[in-house]
Order: structure tokens, then C-alpha cells, then sequence
């Protein structure tokens, strides 16, 4: 499964060195941070009113959108996503509420 991850990951950091007039994950990273972190926001409300309508097809089209974007955003911190999943993997079988209770005390 993280096969396409790590292809689209590879893809997204080449497209670092990409012509914005050509690339519209290039034209992401010219214009920064913040507007990669606006455009998770609109994915995410996307995503919500998506679910909200119990649109399958449109969950799943949505949803896609928002990983693509937060991927954008990894890639331009440097993130790989093995690490994402590396981090999914360690938490596995952990109780969210242990886990989450293990956060606050460092």
C-alpha cells in the first residue's frame, strides 16, 4: 500500500526543481507554506462536507485531494511519509488514550 506513497513522494520532491509556469505542485511550493496549509484547510472542509453528505464516490475523491495536499506539505518540510507510517506502525495495538496520554506527559 505505501508503494504509491513513496512513488508520489519521489514525484513531489522532483517537482521542487520544476518550472511553476509548468507544475502545479511547483507553483505550491513558490507561492510557501502557508498557502500548501490553506489548501490542506480547503481539503479537509471538502473532505467534511463530503462525509456530511454520505457521498461515497465524493469521500473517497475528497479524501484523495487531502492526503495529496498534506503530502505537498510533507514533502516541503522534508517529511518522508515511511515516516508517517513508521509512526502509524509504532502506535499500533497502543490504546489511543494511552497513547495520547503518553504525548502530554513529555
Amino acid at each position: 500500500m505505501s508503494d504509491i506513497l513513496s512513488r508520489l513522494a519521489d514525484t513531489l520532491e522532483a517537482r521542487k526543481q520544476a518550472d511553476s509556469t509548468s507544475s502545479y505542485v511547483a507553483k505550491l511550493y513558490a507561492k510557501g507554506l502557508d498557502t500548501i496549509l490553506k489548501k490542506i484547510g480547503e481539503e479537509a472542509t471538502e473532505t467534511i462536507v463530503a462525509a456530511k453528505n454520505g457521498d461515497r464516490q465524493q469521500i473517497v475523491y475528497e479524501t484523495a485531494d487531502l492526503w495529496f495536499h498534506c503530502m505537498v506539505m510533507l514533502a516541503s518540510q522534508g517529511v518522508r511519509p515511511e515516516e508517517v507510517l513508521d509512526e502509524l506502525a509504532r502506535r499500533e495495538g497502543l490504546s489511543g488514550l494511552a497513547e495520547k496520554a503518553a504525548r502530554s506527559e513529555q
